[in-house]
């Protein structure tokens, strides 16, 4: 079909970027030119992820989707972030694509600033995920028999870095915390799933905690701004590909 919306999908790696995924390529009126992901030029991993950038090549590849790296600086401002991503969209614009693709659930505020970004240069938001509930979400994931594991938490949440979630994690999570981790209390990388030709693996690595100064300025790919000044540090498990 020539036809159909010709779009970008900004993939993280983690469950909401698959299961938005699933749902993206089972619909005839899309086409998925590029997988986008941000990566922190410093160490070569997905910007507050700290995903490795050959995990997610690995994801890309199983995919059959090609992936297209913007490379940020360690701790972009806002501005910087905004400067970059400005120039990226317009390329994708001038290369005829039309459409951008997220993950997001109910964040309205991370919302509308994506889709006022886009606008800027003409291009639309598709949001699969919107407005579901997240106990269904994960439910759903799980049904399909994605497989996930929990590559980054906020500080309270130590104890979950580097598991993988299944149905009797959830059941153990604080009760203020989102099953998807939808406020960013958590991240995660997926390995195996109806998206993927093959399942991905990996090994745990050293799990360490790195504390951040939570700037005004803050990158929307990293944590929710309305998160930002709350945060203080994460627990991170280095996923190492085998």
């Amino acid at each position: 079909m020539t036809n159909r919306k010709q779009c970008i999908f900004n993939w993280s790696g983690g469950k909401d970027s698959s299961l938005a995924l699933y749902y993206a390529l089972k619909d005839p009126e899309l086409e998925i030119k590029y997988l986008v992901t941000t990566i922190n030029d410093a160490v070569n991993r997905i910007s507050m992820h700290g995903v490795r950038e050959a995990l997610v090549l690995k994801q890309a590849e199983n995919i059959g989707i090609p992936l297209y790296q913007i490379r940020l600086p360690e701790m972009p401002t806002m501005s910087a972030y905004d400067d970059t991503m400005r120039t990226h969209l317009t390329r994708f614009k001038e290369e005829g694509i039309t459409h951008s693709i997220f993950g997001d659930i109910f964040l309205q505020d991370l919302r509308d600033y994506r889709d006022a970004r886009l606008a800027e240069i003409g291009m639309t938001g598709i949001y699969p995920l919107w407005k579901r509930n997240t106990q269904e979400l994960i439910n759903e994931f799980l049904d399909l028999s994605f497989g996930t594991v929990i590559a980054c938490t906020q500080e309270r949440l130590g104890e979950f870095v580097g598991k993988e979630i299944s149905r009797e994690l959830i059941k153990v999570l604080p009760e203020d915390v989102d099953v998807c981790g939808e406020n960013g209390e958590f991240h995660t990388y997926a390995f195996k799933g109806p998206i993927f030709k093959e399942e991905i693996k990996y090994q745990l690595g050293e799990k360490v905690f790195k504390e951040y100064q939570a700037p005004k300025d803050v990158d929307d790919s990293c944590v929710s701004s309305q998160l930002a000044p709350k945060i203080s540090g994460f627990w991170y498990c280095d996923l190492l590909p085998v």
